[in-house]
């Protein structure tokens, strides 16, 4: 602005001096505490046995109703990502050698419980990748060896798409074979550091490859920042590749030093989304504010059953 000139309105700029507060959580995000004697009894035996639960690590929202139900999923691999991805509060680091005993502790809980639906994931291992597979293989052979009858997801990470190691798993013939997407692929570099969009892809499609009848699965977060039509798009990626089953929910951030919440979804958005999805052809799709990966995992293979999707054993 020239000297003697004189100031207008338009040649102001506004600092707002108070923060803003947060938005408030909708009340449609509100969950029950975790209490009751089944949430303390999977709590002391994850403790014995030297288990890590996702539920814990990943603070699930969904801890208290899971556990009151004796759901579980549980984490193996320690407790230690190898990737920073942005959403996740899995604590990140260089981790300890794999335990090959984790497997058989996971089952012998698995049995102590009376699971007739097992969920077993694990952090990244980008540090042995084939070790990490090696590990999947033998925790879906413990739980059927302790506790016969009982299904198995397996919700694995990407491997940095060695096929070694996708087939490995896939041959071990778990009842769900679950890679979580996450996020649209605009977004991917932020949300999912070290993963690869078409990778995913590629992984949930080469597992069609070794076992046709094998039920996959893949997750997807909402309120990143994403828009409505690249969510429909990469839902049609997944049904291109022959995923049968899809999770869709609202992020949550764990802290502030995650990625921040852009947006909440309404109910009514997830009412839509759904729709869309079950148009484009999955047997069964979980879309709401809560759901996780997980979330009704049990019921998840029934309705892929019931759909013509035969759960392999």
């Amino acid at each position: 602005m020239a000297a003697g000139s004189p100031l207008v309105s338009s040649d102001l700029v506004q600092i707002d001096l108070v923060p803003k507060r947060p938005a408030p959580k909708p009340e449609w995000l509100r969950a029950r505490a975790p209490m009751g004697d089944n949430y303390h009894d999977l709590k002391k035996l994850a403790r014995s046995l030297n288990l890590h639960t996702v539920c814990e690590s990943a603070q699930c929202p969904n801890i208290g109703e899971c556990w009151h139900h004796k759901t579980a999923t549980f984490m193996m691999l320690g407790n230690t990502c190898t990737r920073r991805c942005g959403f996740c509060a899995v604590p990140k680091g260089r981790p300890d050698a794999i335990d090959f005993d984790e497997p058989r502790r996971v089952a012998e809980a698995v049995a102590q419980l009376g699971l007739k639906f097992a969920v077993i994931t694990s952090v990244n291992r980008d540090d042995d990748i084939v070790g990490g597979a090696r590990a999947f293989v033998m925790v879906i052979e413990e739980i059927r060896r302790q506790a016969p009858g009982c299904q198995v997801e397996v919700l694995i990470p990407d491997f940095q798409g060695n096929e070694e190691a996708i087939r490995m798993v896939v041959e071990a013939r778990p009842e769900i074979l679950n890679h979580n997407t996450e996020s649209v692929p605009r977004l991917y570099r932020v949300v999912r550091s070290g993963a690869r969009y078409e990778r995913t892809l590629r992984l949930l499609e080469y597992a069609k490859e070794i076992e046709p009848k094998t039920v996959t699965k893949s997750g997807v977060m909402v309120g990143l920042g994403e828009e409505m039509g690249e969510l429909l798009q990469v839902y049609r990626d997944l049904a291109g590749v022959g995923v049968n089953v899809l999770t869709i929910g609202q992020y949550l951030r764990p802290s502030k030093d995650h990625l921040p919440i852009a947006r909440y979804y309404t109910p009514d958005e997830f009412a839509f989304m759904k729709q869309e999805a079950l148009g484009m052809g999955f047997r069964h799709v979980e879309s709401g504010p809560l759901v996780r990966s997980s979330y009704h995992a049990h019921e998840q293979a029934d309705a892929a059953e019931s759909n013509g999707v035969r759960v392999v054993m």
